[in-house]
């Protein structure tokens, strides 16, 4: 009797549920460090974290429950349609439209660089810092930007317009996993976003000069610039406008978004079984699906409970939880999109996610996120540019700081 006493507690402090939280956190970042995908990381969390807490049959319960939840499905699909899309942009060539189109109205290297890296941001595909790079770097010389200055301007103004960009995964998924509108996430991030423009002319382009137009320069047709300008953004023209004008379903909208590609560029079949083979299609798709069953798991097996009655004991005011956490996860994992599925579960039993405690973890992470050293446009573009990050830090971090004020000031006055 006294050795099944002893096995019972050693059954129990293992299954606590805060430790099977742990252990399947630190399998989550041993994951995500040694390169693993997002969506597999996830995945992997979730399930241990599951099994060993629920069990087989409770594990069988939640998943069912997470596939037939309408706010998962919605995010699943459109988080496919988000990364086929961007995917397609490059593959059918319709982003060099873009930007050669972008190219041909704009003659101001302050604007060009600027301006550029900021509508390559709308196809959010990881590491797309690099599309842009090559044009910011030829204008930036004409600036007499350093290296580390063109990373820092790369980086910053390619994520400056996200926060209030309402067909990326990363405010999708931030509105399911809080239940809070989308509208309502982005009204909460238009002075950030402001800011974060502001302290980036600040920081980068303040001091510097535009060399005079070269008068040898083949000229350009301008009603030929517009129309490729038009045809080339029309998709994401079309989605931003199902979505935030006529508040279609996101996922819908991603799908117009892509019929939309599909029809300009009269794309081959070829081309979209290469996209479709894309492994980034579906590791983005699974981390959409598995950041929720995660949510799900951790509220079922009672960890977020623990998590929040701990909290909730130290007294810590909500602006400093809803900061430093998703700020913190944000920074040591190099993904928005993970700080958050964290968060939520890790808060949800000691915030209440109205749209301004939302709107706080949401921009918290991206924050983080920015200046994390696994950030992969962070890392390509100083690899472009063959620039250190550490030295990109003296303009990275002093600009994340102004843009995290600004973000406090919104969750105290807004």
């Amino acid at each position: 009797m006294k050795g099944t006493g002893i096995l019972f507690h050693v059954v129990v402090i293992l299954f606590n549920p805060l430790l099977v939280f742990a252990v399947s956190i630190i399998l989550f970042l041993i994951l995500l460090y040694r390169k693993v995908g997002l969506g597999v990381s996830l995945t992997a969390a979730a399930f241990l974290m599951s099994l060993l807490s629920l069990g087989i049959n409770g594990t069988g319960t939640v998943l069912l429950e997470t596939c037939r939840d309408h706010t998962t499905l919605s995010l699943v699909f459109a988080s496919f349609f988000i990364i086929l899309m961007s995917i397609l942009y490059k593959e059918t060539g319709l982003v060099d439209d873009l930007t050669r189109s972008l190219g041909g109205f704009i003659k101001n290297s302050k604007i060009i660089v600027s301006v550029l890296p900021a509508v390559i941001g709308l196809m959010p595909v990881a590491g797309g810092a690099l599309m842009s790079a090559p044009m910011v770097d030829a204008e930036a010389d004409k600036l007499g930007l350093d290296d580390s200055k063109k990373t820092f301007i790369n980086i910053w103004f390619r994520h400056a317009i996200i926060p209030v960009y309402p067909v990326t995964q990363f405010i999708i998924l931030t509105a399911a996993l809080t239940q809070t509108g989308i509208d309502a996430l982005i009204i909460r991030q238009i002075l950030v976003v402001i800011v974060m423009i502001a302290v980036g002319y600040f920081i980068g382009l303040r001091k510097t000069q535009p060399q005079k137009a070269d008068s040898t320069k083949t000229e350009t047709n301008p009603k030929a610039d517009l129309k490729l300008l038009l045809i080339s953004f029309l998709p994401i023209i079309i989605t931003v406008f199902l979505t935030a004008a006529l508040n279609i379903d996101i996922a819908v909208a991603t799908l117009v978004g892509v019929i939309t590609i599909l029809a300009i560029t009269k794309t081959k079949t070829a081309v979209i079984k290469k996209t479709l083979k894309n492994s980034a299609v579906w590791e983005v798709t699974l981390a959409a699906f598995a950041a929720m069953l995660l949510k799900n798991v951790t509220v079922s097996s009672g960890a977020s409970e623990i998590i929040g009655t701990t909290l909730a004991n130290t007294n810590m005011p909500a602006i400093i939880l809803l900061s430093v956490v998703p700020a913190a996860l944000g920074f040591l994992m190099g993904s928005p999109s993970a700080a958050v599925a964290l968060s939520v579960p890790i808060l949800a039993e000691t915030v209440v996610f109205i749209p301004e405690a939302a709107g706080l973890l949401f921009i918290s992470a991206y924050l983080g996120y920015m200046i994390a050293p696994t950030h992969l446009c962070l890392v390509f573009t100083a690899q472009y540019f063959k620039s250190s990050i550490n030295r990109s830090f003296k303009y990275l971090i002093p600009a994340t700081i102004v843009s995290m004020i600004a973000a406090l000031i919104t969750y105290l006055i807004l």
